[in-house]
């Protein structure tokens, strides 16, 4: 995850670190915790850069990029 986000065009300049925080043998599930440093007060940025479905798609992308 780290080389996923700190080369990605979109969020490189924001991303700090990723750490896993939970990890499941049963499931096959992982839970990560990313941390971007924002700038302060930009109008929009939360919403639309750091939307959760933003991130995850920079991930599928990266994933699909590799098949």
């Amino acid at each position: 995850l780290t080389d996923v986000y700190s080369s990605s065009p979109a969020l490189g300049r924001y991303f700090r670190s990723a750490r896993v925080v939970c990890f499941s043998n049963e499931s096959s599930t992982v839970f990560y915790q990313l941390e971007f440093s924002v700038p302060p007060s930009t109008e929009g940025f939360m919403e639309n850069i750091m939307n959760p479905d933003f991130v995850r798609n920079v991930l599928l992308q990266n994933i699909y990029d590799e098949e």
